[in-house]
């Protein structure tokens, strides 16, 4: 049998693919956008060219965190790229291709095109409410609607005395004027199999967590029967869940149960070890035919989660087991597509319960929900989502200035960045772009000031030289070595520059390279080379052979005998790879906001550059609240941090509209 040649698109179409082509040559577009829609166009000849650049976009939206595009949209989306390759410099479109009013009708009569509703004859595109999608997403977006759909019909009543009884214990009375939306939480918990936890940091995501925990498995219906896993979608994540979680056990020692609780509790895992992902395909294996052993899950750090691990999780979970997701719904959502918990997090800061919940909740652990929270339209969804809203760890000006953020107020973040009553929050203004400030750095960084504020700190807050000193001095004896790598690690992680971008004078490799240089030029480190004693490295790859996951941080120290070997902390214990076995690897002075998610740091100086377009409001928030005691904002003028507080993240989805209209009577 002949293979049948492709064959080629109608000439304008192909005139369109070629100016796609040459974008994707100058990084207007990624080189799979328009590989895609010459695809595309090969498997329909006649596809309009209006078709071929909504196929590109659809794909460049998709890599820029969307799992559509609403077709309304299409006319501005398109406009913005025609901008991007006239300020790139790139070759123009003709001024004929433009998105048509009559577009549904050029997607409805294409062949690569599916209409939902329609016979499914296996389209790459699908067309669905408005909204275009690549297949996959259109797929996962089911798979999760449907999912949690099935995970919020009502459930056998729970024995509500012993209930109510273990919730008093739990969560005893403190103060009777304000809500206990952790005791609440638990409460929800209790009624369904899916439970979403949202709230900013030091609100008590794992307190209660554990608390749920501690009482799922003294309602257990048989002795040692519950299964109970924990979960983050990062190897750091899943280490602090666990360490928080025995913590908080720890606490509850005295309750009946939670020493067996705290024994039979395995250690936290990667979604993907969890899930069994496997080389060379997307696909795990554990799934709906091989499913999770567990019956409790509990998933950390949620607001990390994409749409397609979403997806394999609630696929393979099985459908009797509870799902319990943690997370701040107004951290920066994953880098790949979906925003799943901000998604589902819609309408969580007004409550929205219905009469019908409040009544139930209050019967089970005595707690009245306020009536500003009461609506009786509120959607089945967020009758499973509890907000907690008391930080009990930010109360000062770090707190203070996440709220103005996350309030998109950004006058009053400037006020409290530029007050001199509190040590904790600090601005440093920096010039514009200077030359490379210590050689031998090949790219220019931001300001001399900047380097300088992340090698020797502030005030109490220790800077890099802190850490290098301990290396300096090394261990005072070879049986003190594991206790001398433990200071120095932790040393280490008492600072941390986050930067908003990877790429030049404001990014995460130039600042690497000049921290490096400043610290060698002090006689604190050896910076030179690829390898040197003393160089913080961050994981970008799970290697389960080597026991290191994507975002794991170390240090590169001298061994003796054995040379450099990288060594982490992993719990209280240490880990060490020879320098010869680590490839995926970056050096880690500096990291990029996203890169940092699950981490603290004593001192986190956030690094934002000149009006830069990837600024957000999300990016601003989240590099503030990884500040535990100090936080220094580094920008250049205080409109970058204005315009980056009022550009909130859009990302187009249908996942709540499909949730809604499954939910609905």
């Amino acid at each position: 049998m002949k293979a049948t040649l492709p064959i080629p698109p109608n000439a304008p179409t192909q005139r369109v693919l070629d100016v796609l082509h040459d974008w994707a040559e100058q990084g207007v577009l990624r080189r799979l956008d328009a590989a895609l829609a010459r695809f595309l166009a090969e498997l329909c000849p006649q596809m309009p060219p209006e078709l071929a650049v909504a196929v590109a976009l659809l794909a460049d939206l998709e890599g820029r965190g969307h799992t559509c595009v609403l077709l309304g949209e299409l006319p501005q989306h398109l406009i913005a790229l025609k901008e991007r390759a006239a300020t790139a410099g790139a070759p123009a479109l003709s001024p004929d291709v433009h998105w048509p009013d009559d577009g549904e009708r050029l997607l409805r009569e294409c062949p690569a095109v599916y209409c939902e509703g329609e016979p499914d004859h296996g389209a790459p595109l699908i067309l669905s409410a408005e909204r275009l999608y690549l297949r996959r997403y259109w797929r996962d977006e089911n798979t999760v609607a449907a999912r949690i759909h099935q995970r919020l019909q009502p459930e056998a009543a729970v024995d509500a005395p012993a209930a109510a009884a273990l919730l008093a214990q739990l969560f005893p009375p403190a103060d009777e004027t304000e809500v206990d939306w952790q005791k609440l939480a638990c409460a929800v918990a209790l009624r369904g199999r899916f439970t979403l936890l949202t709230g900013g940091p030091g609100t008590g995501k794992t307190h209660t967590a554990a608390r749920l925990l501690a009482l799922l498995w003294a309602l257990r219906s048989r002795p040692g029967a519950l299964r109970v896993a924990l979960a983050a979608p990062t190897g750091k994540a899943a280490a602090r869940l666990k360490q928080s979680i025995d913590r908080e056990l720890v606490k509850l020692a005295a309750l009946t149960g939670v020493v067996e609780l705290s024994q039979r509790l395995g250690p936290a895992r990667t979604l993907h070890s969890l899930l069994g992902a496997r080389p060379d395909t997307r696909r795990f294996a554990r799934n709906a035919a091989q499913p999770l052993e567990v019956d409790v899950l509990l998933v950390d750090e949620a607001s990390m989660i994409h749409l397609e691990m979403m997806a394999a999780l609630l696929d393979a979970l099985p459908p009797a087991a509870r799902l319990i997701l943690l997370g701040d719904k107004d951290q920066l959502a994953s880098v790949e597509a979906g925003a799943v918990l901000g998604e589902l997090c819609t309408g969580a800061e007004q409550g929205r319960y219905t009469p019908q919940t409040a009544q139930a909740l209050q019967a089970l652990c005595g707690e009245r929900i306020p009536q500003p929270f009461i609506d009786p339209a509120g959607p089945a969804l967020l009758q499973r989502v509890v907000m907690l809203r008391k930080s009990h760890r930010f109360g000062g000006a770090i707190g203070r200035l996440a709220q103005a953020v996350n309030a998109g107020d950004a006058e009053r973040a400037q006020t409290l960045l530029q007050q001199t009553d509190d040590a904790a929050v600090r601005l440093l203004a920096v010039p514009q772009l200077l030359a490379p400030v210590f050689a031998p750095v090949s790219t220019p960084v931001a300001a001399p000031a900047l380097v300088d504020l992340a090698v020797q700190g502030r005030d109490d807050a220790k800077g890099y030289a802190h850490y290098a000193e301990l290396l300096r001095q090394g261990p005072t004896m070879e049986a003190d070595w594991d206790a001398w790598a433990q200071r120095v690690l932790q040393a280490f992680d008492q600072c941390r520059v986050l930067c908003a971008v990877r790429e030049g004078p404001w990014g995460v490799q130039a600042l690497n390279e000049a921290i490096a240089a400043r610290l060698d030029a002090l006689g604190l480190l050896h910076g030179r080379g690829a390898w040197y004693a003393g160089r913080p490295v961050m994981v970008t790859r799970n290697d389960h052979d080597l026991g290191v996951l994507n975002g794991d941080v170390g240090i590169a120290l001298p061994t003796g005998t054995q040379g450099l070997r990288v060594v982490f902390l992993q719990g209280q214990s240490l880990r060490s790879v020879s320098i010869s076995r680590l490839a995926d690897v970056q050096t880690a002075f500096a990291m990029t906001v996203h890169q940092s998610q699950g981490s603290e740091f004593d001192h986190t100086v956030l690094v934002l550059p000149e009006r830069h377009a990837g600024l957000s409001r999300e990016l601003i928030y989240t590099g503030i609240t990884r500040a535990r005691r100090f936080f220094t904002l580094a920008c250049a003028d205080m409109q970058t941090l204005h315009e980056g507080i009022r550009r909130v993240t859009q990302r187009a989805s249908g996942l709540l509209s499909r949730i809604d209209t499954l939910s609905s009577p």
